[in-house]
C-alpha cells in the first residue's frame, strides 16, 4: 500500500497541550506507519481544513465534556488516502480517493442509534478534534466506513467547511418541520454556520429572516438571498420585527447557531403557533430558557440538532457540489491558527476559515 505514496515519518500539527494553552505548531509530530494502521482506518494526506467554533471549545475546554489533550483539532477535513489499514474488508473507499472528514470519526454502526440514523450519538462514537486526533496536521487517520466521498470536480476548499457547519445546518432545516414557503429565522446568520443556513434554507424554498449584526454579515446575507434582515444591535425589538415581517404571525421555524445562550432567549416568542425551535449552536454552560406556558399553549416543538449522519453529508455535500451552495470563506496558514482563534471569541469572522494544509 505504501508503495503508492512516500509517506514521511513526521509531519507538521498543531497542537493543544493542556485545556486553555495556546496553539503549537510543531513540525516534527510523528505520522502513523501504514503498517501501524488498525482494520478498518485509513491515513489521509490532507489537503484543507475549516475552522470551526467547536475547534475553539476543544481547545479551551469550556464545554461540560473535556477533549483529550495533547490534542491535534480540526473536523472540516479534505484529504486523500494514502493508505488503508491491512485486513479491511470491503472498504468503500480505495487509495487515491479524495474523502472528508466529519466531526463524528467513526461509530460502530449497530446499536439502536446507529440503526436509527443517529450515528452521531453513538455511545462509542469517536469524535475527530475532539476524543481522537483531527485534522489540523498534514496527515490524519480516518476511518473508511465514515469519511465522505468528495465528488469530481467539487474544490476542497469549498467542501471542507460543509463537512460540518454545512451537514449541520442541513440536517437542522432538514428536520425543522417546515414546508415550501414558510418563514424560517436564522440567529447568527452572517458567521460561519448561518451564512450556509441561509443558502440550505433558499434551496428547500423557505423564507429566510437573517438576524446578525455588522455591514459586512449584512451585505452577505443580502446577497445570499435573505429576505428580511435585521441587525440585533440597532434592532429596538427584535421579536416586534420579525412578527412585523410576517403578517403578525411569527416564524414558522428558528434554526439557532449562535454560540450564545442569548439567540435563543426570544425565540418561543417570535414563532408562530405550531412552530419548531431547532437548537444547534453549542453555548459551553448556558442554559436554554423558554416559557413553559406559551411553549404549551403555542404547541411549540423545542428539537436538538446536533451535526449530522452519514447520509446527511452525502446530502449536503452533493447540493454544495451542484452549485445550491457555496462556502465564503478566508484561506489561511496552519501557523495563523491562534490569530483565527481570537478572532472567533471576538465574533470578527464573517463566513468561513479554511487552512491550506499542502506546504
Amino acid at each position: 500500500m505504501s508503495t503508492q505514496y512516500t509517506i514521511p515519518k513526521t509531519q507538521t500539527a498543531a497542537i493543544v497541550s493542556t485545556a486553555g494553552a495556546a496553539v503549537e505548531v510543531k513540525k516534527d509530530h510523528p505520522v502513523k506507519s501504514p503498517e501501524e494502521l488498525a482494520p478498518g482506518e485509513c491515513l489521509l494526506k490532507m489537503h484543507c481544513t475549516g475552522v470551526c467554533h467547536t475547534d475553539l471549545h476543544a481547545a479551551l475546554g469550556d464545554w461540560p465534556l473535556k477533549a483529550k489533550t495533547p490534542l491535534i483539532g480540526g473536523h472540516e477535513g479534505v484529504g486523500e488516502v494514502v493508505a488503508i489499514g491491512a485486513n479491511t474488508p470491503n472498504s468503500p473507499v480505495k487509495i487515491g480517493d479524495r474523502v472528508g472528514v466529519k466531526w463524528l470519526a467513526n461509530s460502530c454502526l449497530d446499536c439502536e442509534y446507529c440503526r436509527k440514523g443517529l450515528e452521531q450519538t453513538c455511545v462509542n462514537a469517536k469524535l475527530s478534534g475532539f476524543s481522537v486526533d483531527g485534522t489540523f496536521s498534514q496527515y490524519v487517520v480516518s476511518y473508511v466506513h465514515h469519511v465522505t466521498p468528495i465528488p469530481e470536480g467539487f474544490d476542497s476548499n469549498e467542501a471542507a467547511s460543509i463537512l460540518c457547519a454545512g451537514v449541520t445546518v442541513y440536517r437542522a432545516i432538514k428536520y425543522s418541520q417546515t414546508q415550501l414557503g414558510d418563514w424560517i429565522v436564522l440567529p447568527g446568520a452572517g458567521g460561519g454556520l448561518g451564512h450556509l443556513a441561509v443558502q440550505y434554507a433558499k434551496v428547500r424554498g423557505l423564507r429566510v429572516i437573517a438576524i446578525d449584526t455588522g455591514d459586512d454579515k449584512e451585505k452577505l446575507c443580502k446577497e445570499l438571498g435573505a429576505d428580511v434582515w435585521i441587525d440585533f444591535k440597532k434592532s429596538k425589538d427584535i421579536v416586534a420585527d420579525i412578527k412585523a415581517a410576517t403578517d403578525g404571525q411569527g416564524a414558522h421555524s428558528a434554526v439557532v447557531t449562535t454560540a450564545s445562550s442569548s439567540g435563543y432567549t426570544q425565540a418561543v416568542d417570535y414563532l408562530r403557533p405550531g412552530g419548531t425551535l431547532m437548537a444547534v449552536g453549542l453555548p459551553g454552560k448556558a442554559t436554554l430558557e423558554a416559557s413553559i406556558f406559551f411553549t404549551v399553549l403555542k404547541s411549540i416543538s423545542i428539537l436538538g440538532s446536533y451535526v449530522g449522519n452519514r447520509q446527511d453529508a452525502r446530502e449536503a455535500i452533493d447540493i454544495a457540489a451542484r452549485g445550491g451552495v457555496k462556502c465564503y470563506y478566508q484561506l489561511k496558514k496552519l501557523a495563523d491558527l491562534e490569530s483565527v482563534y481570537t478572532e472567533l471569541k471576538e465574533g470578527k469572522i464573517a463566513g468561513r476559515i479554511v487552512l491550506d494544509m499542502q506546504e
